[in-house]
């Protein structure tokens, strides 16, 4: 028999209680509460799910539940209609759904610098100021 290409799901399901450091791969499904912190590759924070994190580096997360504390998403953040995100959160991509509550101090990190455009005057130059002026 050849081998199956399968990813891991981990669940943590509505009536378990995590305190404590979890480390995982492939998709991680929050239906619980989870006290601590989280490392991983896809975590989903269910509309039941509760999660308190001291530090969570991912690299996509979705919350329709509701999340507090430090979170890194090396590729995107996404908060559902359900959701509430509060804390400190460092991401590459942001999706607020409506409906969404996001209460945090956010970081959005770009893989490209972007350079301003040469043809246009800046905010408060000298040029935009001159019609005033006349």
């Amino acid at each position: 028999m050849g081998k199956k290409n399968s990813k891991n799901l981990s669940i943590i399901d509505r009536e378990l209680k995590i305190e404590g450091s979890i480390s995982s791969k492939g998709t991680l499904i929050i239906k619980g509460q989870v006290t601590g912190t989280i490392e991983g590759d896809v975590v989903i924070i269910a509309p039941d799910g509760r999660v308190n994190a001291t530090a969570t580096k991912v690299s996509s997360i979705t919350i329709g539940g509701n999340f507090q504390g430090d979170l890194t998403a090396s590729r995107e953040l996404i908060v559902l209609s359900t959701g509430i995100c509060s804390g400190k959160v460092s991401c590459k991509d942001l999706i607020v759904e409506n409906g969404g509550i996001l209460n945090a101090e956010v970081s959005c990190k770009i893989s490209q610098p972007l350079s301003p455009k040469k043809n246009l005057p800046s905010f408060g130059s000298s040029e935009l100021n001159k019609d005033k002026q006349e």
